[in-house]
């Protein structure tokens, strides 16, 4: 899969730093060249995209919402 488009405009490339595992829900931490920013998503999901410390990824952030798109 790859993106093609979207309509986030702030987008942060980076690299996940640290994963804290929950139940139902996990935050992810993504180092970025402007500092890190910090997604909350379902455990679920960190699972499906195979995220992993050093895993290449974009933070898409709109309004109070960060999602991850792994590269």
């Amino acid at each position: 899969m790859s993106i093609q488009a979207i309509n986030v405009r702030n987008q942060f490339k980076g690299k996940v730093k640290e994963i804290i595992l929950g139940d139902v829900v996990s935050e992810v931490d993504v180092e970025t060249p402007w500092g890190i920013v910090t997604s909350v998503i379902t455990t679920r999901s960190v699972k499906d995209l195979g995220l992993q410390v050093g895993s290449e990824v974009v933070a898409l952030v709109k309004s109070t919402e960060v999602s991850i798109a792994k590269l």
